[in-house]
């Protein structure tokens, strides 16, 4: 087991998520911008791996308009060197990376140009992992998108659309379970395309079939191939203390962190803390599974 938080180290002073407005682009302030985001990642893991965090989620900023009609620019060879020193360190620190573009990346869209725009979208996202040099276990998670007055009909698209996708997205692409569908749904997809489910616990807390967590596990988990993808992997919130239902906690709870651990066992996985003060958490979360035989470097 890895532990580890997304996109964001509070703790540095730097942020690997720059970007400005599409209508000041210009290459000279595009290789500004990913410069300073990548010498900030840089930094970010660093200070990762010296604490012993040892899962982590870049940012999908960290080439701003990559994807876009706009960028002309051949980022991918200009970056290249500072890409595979990257991934190199990643790889020399056991440590495990994902990605999780945002909510308007979907390739169940009833609309062929916005399935269009996100497929450049993921490829985006694939670029970045491979020119890292990492392996399939880094992932890309998705959700399934939008229900479109049809589940069936939109999870048969899903199934459908995850079949036109290049084969360097396919071989990184998860699909996480959300309000809309929940983690039956989603391994219905996965035993039909043959891609991993990422269980997220706290969605699942809020849209499930009656499957408590062991048994989520129990039938979620088989859909990762060890040798392929890696163990599975899992985000873990809780609920806000009195903020609207959904709302992600401000720092963990120790009593239901330790209880999740608890109710998880003897499954192994690497976990991403959505929590809001990030890299605090996770040194939290270390401690608090100091004892746990599952954590990477704890097995005798």
């Amino acid at each position: 087991m890895r532990i580890g938080y997304p996109c964001l180290n509070r703790s540095i002073g730097c942020t690997s998520n720059r970007t400005f407005r599409l209508k000041s682009y210009t290459e000279e302030r595009l290789i500004q911008t990913v410069s300073s985001n990548l010498d900030c990642l840089k930094k970010t893991l660093l200070y990762n791996a010296a604490k012993g965090i040892l899962f982590f989620r870049i940012t999908s900023d960290l080439v701003p308009f990559a994807s876009h009609p706009v960028c002309k620019f051949d980022w991918q060879s200009y970056f290249s060197f500072q890409f595979s020193e990257i991934g190199s360190f990643i790889r020399t620190n056991g440590m495990r990376i994902s990605m999780h573009p945002d909510q308007f990346t979907l390739i169940n869209s009833v609309e062929k140009r916005i399935f269009d725009r996100s497929s450049k979208e993921l490829l985006y996202h694939a670029e970045v992992l491979d020119l890292m040099g990492l392996d399939a276990s880094a992932k890309i998670q998705i959700h399934v998108g939008g229900v479109y007055n049809d589940r069936d009909a939109s999870l048969h698209r899903f199934i459908r659309r995850f079949g036109e996708l290049d084969n360097a997205i396919a071989r990184r692409l998860v699909v996480e379970n959300d309000e809309l569908y929940p983690v039956a749904d989603c391994l219905r997809i996965s035993r039909e395309a043959g891609l991993p489910v990422l269980f997220d616990v706290f969605h699942h807390s809020v849209s499930n079939k009656g499957e408590g967590i062991p048994q989520a596990f129990a039938e979620f988990a088989p859909s990762w191939d060890p040798n392929r993808d890696g163990i599975p992997m899992v985000d873990y919130s809780s609920q806000l203390p009195g903020g609207r239902p959904g709302m992600h906690a401000r720092s963990i709870d120790e009593g239901d962190f330790l209880s999740f651990l608890s109710m998880t066992m003897p499954h192994d996985f690497d976990l991403m803390l959505e929590i809001k003060d990030k890299e605090i958490s996770a040194l939290r979360a270390l401690e608090l599974a100091s004892h746990d035989p599952r954590l990477l470097g704890q097995r005798p």
